[in-house]
């Protein structure tokens, strides 16, 4: 508890680095682009960072006007270009890097409308392994509140450059003649600190052939892809208690399956990798529909049951698995002093705030946050398909 509070305190000073796509969030028309890093860093010190604060903005550069540019470098924004289609691809890339080479306490921020999409399943699972402060900003009208990611601070865009209060700055004549940040080109790997020489590579014929023969990859490098899965317990978790919420809805018991053997068929799974520790299950359905026998079967092993209607089916799963981590912290306090516990992600499924849906078999993370294992999945709440449980029980008894 006192490390984190520790971790925590050093985040406020750290240093916050800020990744920021201009194609998605561009300087409106009549702003200042000098405007651009005092706003940002009048957000951040709201809300109780101070550290220094590093800027990069992403976009097709031959098309931001020289104003814009001079503006950005003279108050130490540097400025990358790349093609249109490979903006995200090259700035993930950066952030990743990054990450491997700056070590927390640290924040992150990133302004862009693809983080809660193409960057969030990978940056999701990088964050358990090596968590950081987070902040986001977007152009978007209306942000949804069910993100993958965890952030502190979250902004639109244009909110955020008039974070002072008052009115957007409007550009004045001259005073645009200096560079103080680097300008880089992605492709070439070119960097230097004169817009003129910037401008000059940009439009060279050594540049064009570069782009024309090897551009950057426009597909997202997803670095946990090839992460393990189904991690085997480690000893302070091999005996925490388990919690599993399974949606029966999406994953139901397969004709013919005697439901007895659900709850033996997930200790099973989770022995198979140490989890050792007891085991409690929740089934959410609209039970109405759950023929009598399966009730029956399940409540003879001790799984609970949860009715809950169609259209709040997934909300109830969501304040149950919070209501339950709560629980599951303070018991963790009271009998150790830390606390300690999980969730689970993997690519290419669907994230809650605080609550994962995952399809496939078992797949346990590896970092935790609550002295409990608390698991959360799509496919039976623990991420394995009902339809494989009998398959594993099968393989326990032979």
């Amino acid at each position: 508890m006192l490390e984190r509070m520790r971790r925590k305190a050093g985040a406020k000073t750290a240093k916050i680095e800020v990744w920021w796509d201009m194609n998605d969030c561009p300087i409106p028309e009549g702003y200042d682009g000098r405007g651009v890093r005092p706003s940002i860093e009048r957000a951040c010190k709201k809300r109780g960072y101070t550290g220094p604060v590093s800027i990069t903005a992403y976009a097709d550069q031959t098309q931001t006007p020289d104003h814009h540019l001079l503006a950005l470098s003279s108050t130490g924004v540097s400025v990358a270009h790349t093609k249109s289609d490979t903006t995200r691809s090259v700035m993930y890339r950066d952030i990743v890097e990054w990450r491997g080479q700056n070590p927390p306490p640290a924040t992150m921020m990133m302004i862009s409308d693809q983080v809660e999409g193409d960057f969030s399943w990978d940056l999701a699972r990088l964050q358990q392994r090596t968590s950081y402060d987070l902040f986001q900003a977007n152009s978007m009208k209306h942000c949804s509140d069910d993100f993958i990611l965890v952030y502190y601070a979250n902004w639109r865009w244009e909110q955020l450059l008039e974070e002072d209060g008052g009115a957007p700055l409007v550009a004045a004549a001259g005073g645009l003649s200096s560079s103080a940040a680097m300008f880089y080109c992605k492709t070439c790997n070119f960097n230097c600190q004169s817009l003129k020489k910037f401008r000059k590579h940009l439009s060279s014929y050594e540049h064009g052939l570069e782009e024309a023969i090897n551009p950057p990859d426009t597909r997202l490098s997803c670095v946990t892809k090839t992460w393990a899965r189904n991690y085997p317990a480690t000893p302070e978790h091999a005996t925490a208690k388990i919690h599993v919420m399974w949606d029966m809805n999406d994953c139901p018991i397969p004709e013919g399956y005697d439901a007895r053997l659900v709850r033996p068929s997930i200790e099973s799974a989770f022995k198979e990798l140490g989890y050792s520790g007891p085991v409690s299950i929740t089934a959410f359905a609209d039970q109405k529909e759950t023929p009598l026998h399966h009730l029956l079967s399940l409540s003879s092993t001790r799984v609970d049951f949860a009715h809950t209607l169609a259209w709040v089916h997934y909300s109830r799963i969501i304040t149950d698995f919070e209501l339950g981590l709560l629980k599951c912290l303070f018991w963790s306090l009271l009998l150790s002093g830390s606390g300690i516990a999980y969730y689970l992600q993997r690519q290419e499924d669907t994230f809650f705030t605080s609550a994962v849906k995952v399809k496939g078999l078992l797949h346990l993370p590896e970092c935790f946050l609550a002295h409990c294992v608390y698991v959360i999945a799509k496919a039976s709440m623990i991420s394995i398909s009902i339809s494989q449980l009998k398959y594993i029980q099968r393989r326990r008894t032979e």
